[in-house]
C-alpha cells in the first residue's frame, strides 16, 4: 500500500479524482476493452506474400517502437513515475532521454502498440480502438500538462520545443 500512497493515491482522491484517479480507471478500461475487441475484417484481404510480410514488418516496427518508448519512459522517469496524471510531490521534471523526443512517451508507447496490433490484424474494430487511444491520451496529456505547468516553471519552454505524443509531428 505504500507504493500507492507514494504514487499519490488517497481515499479522498478516489472520491473526487483530485489527482486524476478517474483518468487511470478510464485508461485501464480502455486498454482492457481494446484487448477484448474481436478481430473483424470488413473484406477478407488476399494479400500477396510480399504485402503480408511488409505489413508484419510495419506491425513489428510499431511494436518495437512501443516497447522502447514505454520501457525507456519508465526508466527515464525514475522516482517521478506515477500512473496518475498529477505529478508526484517529490518528482522532478524530466526533459532528457526519451523525454527529449516526446513529452508523453508512455502514452506514445501504448498508442504505437495499439497501431501495431491493428496493422498486424487488419482489424476495423482495432483501428477504431487505436483512434480512441489517440483521442483519450491526447485529452489525458492535456489535463496532465495543466498540472505540470503549475508545478514546473520550465514546462512552458519544454512544451514549445518537444512534441506531445508523436515525435517530430504532434
Amino acid at each position: 500500500m505504500k507504493l500507492w500512497s507514494d504514487w499519490g493515491f488517497s481515499r479522498a482522491g478516489w472520491r473526487n479524482s483530485q489527482r486524476g484517479e478517474y483518468w487511470v480507471v478510464a485508461q485501464a478500461l480502455l486498454i482492457v476493452s481494446f484487448v477484448l475487441l474481436p478481430v473483424y475484417r470488413p473484406v477478407e484481404l488476399a494479400l500477396s506474400p510480399e504485402w503480408l510480410y511488409l505489413s508484419w514488418a510495419v506491425a513489428g516496427a510499431l511494436g518495437v517502437g512501443a516497447i522502447v518508448f514505454f520501457i525507456k519512459g519508465i526508466l527515464d522517469l525514475g522516482n517521478s513515475l506515477t500512473p496518475l496524471p498529477y505529478p508526484r510531490e517529490d518528482g522532478q521534471l524530466v526533459q532528457t532521454g526519451v523525454y527529449a523526443i516526446v513529452r508523453h512517451p508512455l502514452y506514445s508507447g501504448l498508442i504505437l502498440a495499439a497501431l501495431g496490433w491493428t496493422v498486424f490484424q487488419f482489424s476495423l474494430p482495432h483501428l477504431v480502438g487505436a483512434l480512441m487511444f489517440v483521442l483519450f491520451f491526447d485529452a489525458k496529456a492535456a489535463r496532465e500538462e495543466n498540472w505540470l505547468m503549475q508545478k514546473y516553471p520550465d514546462y512552458a519552454t519544454y512544451r514549445q520545443t518537444v512534441k506531445k505524443l508523436i515525435p517530430w509531428l504532434y
